[in-house]
């Protein structure tokens, strides 16, 4: 799960491309495959068609096969077979009875060693999936002693000035104790000169990797008229070199995502959602906070914690998560798909290990997205298979806020193409100019 794509294509497809001195004379073969309605949305039990494409230097091709898959969300098999290619259309159809995605995958071989692929997918009753467990009985209590460890460690910031080329904004390299051991690492602005009580809280949290935060980030919300944060997920230091990020990810952190996971008190996302707690007690901490408005955004793992800060920290006023991760664990206990980071394995016998199923409940934004109160923007790719839309919807579905909204992308899979990133930022600026609006 690394660094978005920008603009990914409309479906997802994989051309194999021959030596670089016979390109030019080989002709170019797409393949590509949609639903037969382009908001990709149906009921249980209706009939869902699937269009394939395939064309060779823009032309189409009506000859050969394709082989065909139809899935629950890329989960349990629904059929499979090839179909001969049309000269018009060539369609795939199928259902479900349930609510859920139905995944098509298509196939077309270009030779031995040559195949493409390409993938859609189709809501079925999106907002009528359900959480695969309920959210266990002492989540609360759990989560209440972390906190009061966390609240035992003082609130004693170091702040390392950082220079930035407007100088409307400072910046400022901080790094907060916490509890656990790493503590918050990131880069905090503020406007030059702000008064006391005048600004909202902005907290931008990172996707899956190992990487410094980003000054940019919380420079540009002090720009816009914020108290901006940025942090990177493990309390490491800032502003290193790549290489730095780069050897911490093949040894230190190496798979981190499955670190502790057989306990609750051990699991690695213990220590990453209590520093979104402390990132929010230092900029609420802060003189020029107005006291109102406190946003988390974030994409993928950053929306999981996103999600995760809400159902912690009722001081949280809006939240915008990308295609989140961390949401739904226990989804193949049910038999459907999981959400990344695919935390609960399958033991010899094929179920899921019992201890890891127990443990990954209290980290699972399906289970926080329950005791979140702040307005909320999501969005969804159909065609997501790093973080499906099934275990999305399992979040949003769930989430206690009195206002909320998904952005569904239907050819999209995991990405924040610009168009979502944009609209993101005006959903945070649209919700705190609201609120200020009412002082």
């Amino acid at each position: 799960m690394r660094r978005f794509a920008r603009g990914l294509a409309v479906v997802l497809c994989v051309v194999v491309l021959p030596p670089a001195a016979s390109r030019a004379a080989e002709p170019k073969l797409t393949l590509s495959v949609v639903t037969d309605r382009p908001e990709a949305f149906y009921s249980a039990g209706e009939k869902v068609g699937f269009v394939v494409t395939l064309t060779k230097d823009g032309q189409p091709v009506s000859e050969g096969q394709v082989a065909y898959t139809l899935t629950v969300d890329g989960a349990r098999k629904v059929a499979d077979g090839t179909l001969d290619l049309a000269p018009g259309r060539t369609a795939i159809s199928g259902s479900l009875n349930e609510p859920g995605f139905l995944q098509c995958r298509v196939s077309y071989r270009v030779g031995p060693k040559q195949t493409l692929t390409a993938l859609a997918g189709a809501a079925i009753d999106p907002l009528k999936i359900p959480p695969s467990l309920p959210v266990p009985d002492d989540f609360d209590t759990f989560w209440a002693a972390q906190k009061a460890k966390l609240a035992a460690v003082p609130l004693q910031p170091v702040l390392t000035p950082v220079a930035w080329a407007d100088k409307a904004v400072e910046c400022f390299d901080v790094q907060v104790p916490c509890a656990g051991g790493m503590p918050v690492s990131g880069y905090f602005a503020r406007p030059q000169g702000a008064k006391p009580k005048s600004l909202p809280a902005v907290l931008y949290v990172h996707g899956a990797g190992v990487r410094s935060s980003i000054l940019g980030a919380a420079a540009g919300a002090a720009k816009a008229g914020a108290l901006g944060m940025d942090i990177n997920a493990h309390g490491i230091p800032n502003g290193k070199p790549a290489q730095y990020y780069e050897e911490l990810g093949r040894t230190e952190l190496k798979d981190y995502r499955f670190r502790g996971r057989e306990s609750r008190d051990t699991c690695y996302f213990l220590g990453m959602f209590l520093r979104l707690v402390r990132a929010i007690d230092f900029l609420t901490s802060q003189p020029q906070w107005d006291g109102q408005i406190v946003a988390v955004c974030g994409a993928s793992q950053g929306g999981g914690q996103s999600i995760a800060a809400a159902g912690l920290d009722p001081r949280v006023t809006f939240i915008a998560t990308g295609v989140p991760a961390i949401c739904d664990h226990t989804g193949s206990a049910i038999g459907r798909i999981n959400g990344w980071p695919k935390l609960l394995p399958n033991g010899p016998d094929g179920k899921p290990d019992p201890k890891v199923l127990q443990s990954a409940r209290y980290f699972d934004g399906m289970n926080f997205a329950t005791r979140a109160k702040a307005e909320a923007l999501f969005s969804v790719g159909f065609v997501d298979v790093v973080c499906p839309p099934t275990s999305v919807y399992a979040a949003y579905n769930n989430y206690a806020g009195k206002k909320k909204q998904i952005l569904t992308r239907p050819l999209m899979g995991h990405a924040q193409p610009r168009d979502v990133a944009e609209a993101f930022q005006k959903a945070l600026w649209d919700y705190i100019h609201r609120v200020q609006a009412v002082k």
